[in-house]
């Protein structure tokens, strides 16, 4: 699991990083769909509490097993953004959100997700995209908006504006991670984030954990393990080293594909509805990738 990371992104590691930037969001895809499934059992404070706390545990063992030294004193503020932003504000925001809208929908979000994380990244790490990169991120977010409003009685409902939350602090803690990651290498930065977390996440999901567990269907469990080890865990392995190698805003773009993977997945897993839009949503913003790839 060891890896080196540079002060600034090499070329000569971008295949690579769009591999493992692939690899990530296809472990992503499946987080809201997890998601939801374990919120058939347990409540979302819980679920939030302990998908944080298994994840930092299970942090806490390959740092000790690996013996990482410890970060530094600068880098303990990068990591509480980074914990505050994706292994806390994300997983609780989202959480609200999906009891309140199904996972297609909500995953037709994560559409904004590449100019969040660009935006975040122009500000964290001095990256500077071209116009026209802009231009398309902006396209992205406007075909985003415009299916999630679409149909609407009238204003937007919670769900809508947690989810719109939550998109905002994963960005920002998809930046700053990338940016730490040069410095501590990728998993690194998620393992400690997670155990920063450990003395909020710990104590609450053991006050909140359900009086009787084994009432919980076991698909719930399955949800809980999915997002704990994967979604909050290894799927940063890869995202985070992507992003450090390949550069914040040009692998941000790859989330453009992560509506489309996420739709496929509620549908197998979950038999949710899909509508002719949130194909055509979709494909749109994934359309998107090839150029901004270039543009970035």
């Amino acid at each position: 699991m060891a890896e080196s990371s540079g002060a600034t992104v090499s070329t000569a590691g971008i295949p690579g990083a769009w591999i493992d930037g692939l690899i990530g969001v296809s472990i992503f895809s499946a987080s809201l769909v997890a998601t939801r499934v374990a919120l058939t059992g347990m409540d979302a404070l819980f679920l939030s509490a302990a998908r944080a706390a298994l994840a930092g545990l299970a942090g806490a063992t390959a740092l000790l097993a690996f013996r990482q030294k410890r970060p530094g004193r600068r880098d303990i503020p990068s990591l509480a953004i980074v914990a505050y932003g994706v292994v806390v504000g994300f997983p609780l925001l989202t959480a609200l959100a999906l009891r309140t809208v199904g996972a297609a929908h909500g995953t037709i979000f994560v559409g904004l997700l590449p100019l969040a994380t660009a935006l975040f990244g122009a500000l964290r790490s001095g990256e500077r995209p071209s116009p026209a990169f802009w231009l398309l991120s902006v396209l992205d977010a406007l075909i985003t908006v415009g299916f999630a409003a679409r149909g609407l009685d009238g204003p937007p409902g919670p769900g809508d504006s947690l989810m719109l939350a939550a998109i905002l602090v994963c960005g920002l803690g998809y930046a700053e991670g990338g940016v730490l990651a040069r410095r501590l290498g990728g998993w690194q930065v998620i393992a400690w984030a997670t155990v920063l977390s450990l003395p909020l996440s710990l104590p609450l999901a053991l006050v909140l954990s359900p009086a009787d567990p084994a009432a919980i269907p076991m698909p719930a469990w399955a949800g809980l393990a999915y997002v704990a080890l994967f979604s909050m865990l290894v799927g940063f392995v890869f995202w985070y080293r992507a992003l450090a190698r390949g550069g914040i805003a040009a692998i941000g773009q790859l989330q453009l594909l992560q509506p489309f993977l996420g739709l496929g997945i509620a549908a197998l897993v979950l038999g949710e509805r899909i509508e002719p839009a949130m194909i055509g949503a979709a494909i749109a913003i994934a359309a998107c990738v090839a150029l901004a790839r270039r543009l970035a």
